[in-house]
């Protein structure tokens, strides 16, 4: 907590020292002071009475310095002169400098940290020139291109990763207490909600959303409460593989409540894991939201805390980006620095103070998307955006511009598809022969042809593909106007390559009748009109029904081919089934085997435990030594003989210092190894006792020679009994 606080007060400023200690609070500390730019330092843990906590925080990879305690103070000197020497020459010196770091970098990374702010740029340049003890800028750019995995440090340096279990305590409490509730209330039981945090580092972030989502469902609904996919994703690959496995130390309690672990919680040693149900609801992924494409149709957006490290640019661009991934009314969380600046007509604020902001439908046209695409080549520097200035053609020739005027005036009504009948180019005037549908807009020929012209399109745009020749439909009607016909030309394209496969559409008007005359007409026996309407009608009915039996054809074929994908289906499921009872039963097989495996643990360690107690009731000092005589166990009466610990178990024998004098024991020891005789003798001490050392061969159940045995009667009593009966 110290050191944390340290960290808020001081910022950059802050310097953080681990020494000798057990446990990992330090750890947490150090990681504080890291993200905000501070200097981190950490005693070498060889030279450290407990190593725990320096081995720690090392593990962590939030030490800058590790060095023997007396050289921690000179090197915190060191680095405080040249970080103010550095912060001066990175000021003055031109952007070349950091231009050229930043290429090094995205060269290393494949990221690109141009659109940074560069006041955070320079500040972490400043720390790592300072940690090296370099003098500019120019001087470190030189260092990293002779040292690469300087540039993973530097890489790591530029991820700040400051994050928490429900950082900002009152968001959250706005967030569980109307917020969610208002969301899930509108989508129903049942529904099964997307969710994205952005940056999310080592994924505190995501599991408090997880958590709080699941509280508030398991409170409104009884059954069946709404399901939340979360996807959380981060630039730092190591971040991810700590998110994912989601083991926590047991500090971060002061941060969740006791009620929380509880719940969400189980001990892992002497670390908190999150449960199997929280972590199933959160996917973590590698993303950088500046390059990689978004997650979209979310109901819930979060990214707190990550924008404020961005220019103004991005994040002008990426607001209309989570415009754009939230469904209608999703909910979007910012942090307590940022907001959606000139944006305000996308978002409809839902609590200005905790950056609570709701998707907007105002229909205000948002304008284009700049959708992240990894564009430039990361050999090459970034480019700078400009304005482009209007292109300004030469007029043509004489020529060209009659032959366009022509195209225009007299050229008929043209229209290219696609071989489905998508419309991708239209040439002149073409209102009265096509017209757009109503509802959605779809530029699809079958939909916009007019009536009359319809059926024959469809029958033609199926036969062309067949048909050599180009295919031509003459007097069709339009919306059944016997005033006004029509001639179509169809033709598949052939040349220029680039068209190929393409369908050229021609409309030509034909013949004006009036409407008077053609009653007249109609009327009279042998008309020719009568029986150019009859050819018409004809030939209109023929291709419906060539239509209808293609259309019958095709719908038999998939038919079939839906019915033999359900036999598949059904002997899948078949398969899936008989392989889900063998893994129940191999399942049912282990869980026995396990049982069994327990209860042979648990007699094991009762028979541990007597012998154990055996050896000490006994009284009598007992070693045991392996085929290398080094130490395998002994008895707690050893350790008044020859100075043993716990930490001893796998030393040699030679190595250890006794009150014996008995400078043959370990060739004593070594003779019975080889020759498996017992070896029985009578040993002096230095605190004048005396002792019967019996050494022997130590034999498994298999009757193998697995090292000896070494016993140490006390006979002390007996040699000053035989003394005293000398004496007399």
């Amino acid at each position: 907590m110290l050191l944390a606080s340290l960290a808020r007060d001081q910022g950059e400023r802050a310097i953080g020292v681990v020494l000798s200690g057990m446990g990992s609070d330090g750890t947490l500390g150090l990681q504080a002071i890291k993200a905000l730019g501070g200097l981190t330092l950490a005693q070498q843990p060889e030279s450290a009475q407990f190593d725990s906590m320096p081995k720690s925080a090392i593990a962590a990879g939030c030490v800058d310095i590790v060095a023997p305690a007396a050289a921690l103070v000179p090197r915190i000197l060191q680095v405080a002169g040249t970080r103010r020497s550095a912060a001066v020459a990175v000021t003055a010196e031109a952007g070349d400098e950091l231009t050229t770091i930043l290429t090094l970098l995205r060269d290393r990374s494949k990221h690109d940290f141009s659109q940074y702010k560069p006041t955070t740029l320079r500040r972490r340049i400043e720390r790592r020139i300072g940690v090296h003890g370099l003098k500019s800028s120019a001087d470190y750019a030189v260092y990293l291109g002779d040292n690469p995995l300087e540039l993973d440090l530097l890489f790591q340096e530029l991820l700040i990763g400051v994050t928490s279990f429900f950082r900002d305590p009152n968001v959250w409490q706005e967030l569980c207490g109307s917020v969610l509730p208002d969301l899930l209330r509108r989508v129903g039981a049942g529904a099964h909600l997307r969710a994205w945090v952005v940056g999310c580092s080592t994924g505190e972030e995501a599991f408090s959303l997880a958590i709080a989502f699941k509280e508030v469902a398991d409170r409104l609904f009884a059954d069946d409460p709404p399901r939340l996919q979360i996807f959380a994703t981060d630039i730092n690959a190591e971040a991810i593989a700590i998110a994912r496995r989601g083991c926590f130390p047991a500090s971060v309690a002061r941060d969740v409540g006791d009620d929380r672990i509880a719940r969400f919680f189980s001990r892992s040693g002497e670390n908190l894991l999150v449960s199997k149900d929280i972590r199933q609801m959160v996917l973590f992924a590698q993303q950088d939201v500046l390059l990689d494409p978004p997650f979209t149709r979310l109901d819930i957006l979060s990214c707190r805390n990550l924008m404020i490290y961005f220019s103004a640019s991005l994040q002008r661009r990426l607001i209309p980006l989570f415009h754009y991934s939230l469904r209608p009314g999703g909910l979007l969380l910012l942090g307590g620095s940022e907001t959606v600046g000139r944006t305000q007509q996308l978002f409809t604020p839902l609590s200005l103070k905790s950056r609570l902001y709701q998707r907007g439908d105002s229909g205000v046209a948002i304008g284009p998307i700049d959708f992240p695409v990894r564009r430039a080549s990361p050999s090459r520097a970034p480019m700078q955006e400009s304005d482009v200035a209007p292109t300004i053609r030469p007029p043509g020739n004489l020529q060209s511009l009659a032959d366009q005027v022509v195209l225009q005036e007299f050229a008929p009504a043209t229209v290219l598809v696609s071989p489905q009948g998508d419309i991708v180019y239209i040439s002149g005037r073409t209102g009265k022969y096509l017209e757009p549908a109503a509802g959605k807009a779809n530029w699809n020929i079958h939909v916009m042809a007019r009536s009359g012209l319809r059926s024959q399109l469809a029958g033609a745009l199926r036969m062309a593909p067949q048909s050599s020749a180009p295919i031509e439909l003459h007097g069709l009607r339009i919306d059944d106007d016997p005033r006004h016909s029509v001639d179509v030309t169809v033709k598949v394209m052939h040349e220029p390559k680039a068209l190929m496969g393409m369908v050229l559409i021609v409309f030509r008007d034909g013949a004006s009748r009036s409407r008077a005359p053609r009653r007249k007409l109609i009327a009279g026996s042998g008309d020719p009109a009568v029986a150019e309407d009859l050819a018409r009608l004809q030939a209109e009915i023929t291709a419906l029904r060539q239509e209808m039996r293609a259309s019958e054809e095709e719908l038999q074929a998939a038919n079939e081919e839906l019915q033999s994908t359900n036999e598949e289906l059904q002997s899948a499921n078949e398969e899936l089934t008989t392989s889900k009872e063998e893994a129940q039963s191999m399942n049912e097989e282990l869980q026995t085997i396990n049982s069994e495996l327990q209860s042979k643990l648990d007699d094991l360690a009762l028979a541990q435990s007597d012998m154990q107690n055996l050896l000490n009731s006994t009284a009598i000092a007992t070693l045991f030594l392996d085929s290398a005589l080094n130490v395998r166990r002994f008895t707690e009466q050893m350790t008044r003989i020859i100075h043993l610990r716990e930490g001893d178990v796998g030393r040699p024998l030679s190595e250890l210092a006794s009150k014996l004098i008995y400078p043959e024991l370990n060739e004593d020891a070594r003779q019975t190894l080889r020759t498996l005789a017992f070896t029985e003798k009578q040993v002096a001490t230095t605190d004048a006792r005396w002792y019967s050392v019996r050494i022997m061969p130590y034999r498994t159940l298999a009757n193998v020679i697995q090292g000896v045995v070494i016993t140490f009667v006390d006979i002390t009593a007996t040699k000053e009994l035989e003394s005293r009966l000398r004496a007399g």
